[in-house]
């Protein structure tokens, strides 16, 4: 699994996500707390949540994130909706994977590690309007340091 995070123009990102079998492009605006929810959802999944949801809104087009987690499994469900208050059922799925979640955590990481090396914090502020999101990566992080020795001992991950 691979993530992208670009910021495409002030307050603008475009975020690619894929795995070995498709990817799909979705846009994120600073009106919400796009990457944080991001970041938050995936620490909650390593620490034991089931079942956790991001939003990344476009106006008025939203893109809903839906994480299932069953022991070292993720289900991910990416929707397309006409309007962020719609309910799931209305929206177009436009990706979909099931990985481990350790492969998850990874990408995700990697992502926002790439995006801060790439453009820095400031410029990072400058360009998407609000704060980098480090303390939601920081616990996406420590999380999943703590976390993911008990998964080895459960499964294998596989390879991003």
């Amino acid at each position: 699994m691979r993530l992208v995070w670009v910021l495409s123009g002030r307050g603008w990102a475009d975020c690619i996500v894929s795995d070995h079998q498709a990817e799909a492009e979705v846009t994120a605006s600073y009106i919400t707390t796009a990457p944080e929810d991001l970041l938050t959802a995936v620490a909650r999944l390593i620490v034991g949540e089931t079942e956790c949801r991001a939003q990344f809104e476009a106006e008025p087009t939203a893109f809903r994130w839906i994480f299932y987690r069953e022991g070292t499994n993720v289900w991910i469900r990416l929707l397309e909706l006409a309007h962020g208050s719609a309910h799931d059922n209305t929206g177009a799925e436009i990706w979909s994977t099931q990985q481990n979640i350790d492969v998850v955590a990874r990408a995700v990481i990697r992502c926002f590690d790439e995006v801060v090396r790439e453009y820095g914090e400031s410029t990072y502020r400058g360009k998407w309007g609000e704060h980098f999101p480090r303390a939601e990566l920081e616990a996406l992080r420590t999380a999943w340091r703590e976390h993911r020795g008990a998964w080895a001992a459960s499964s294998t991950p596989t390879n991003p």
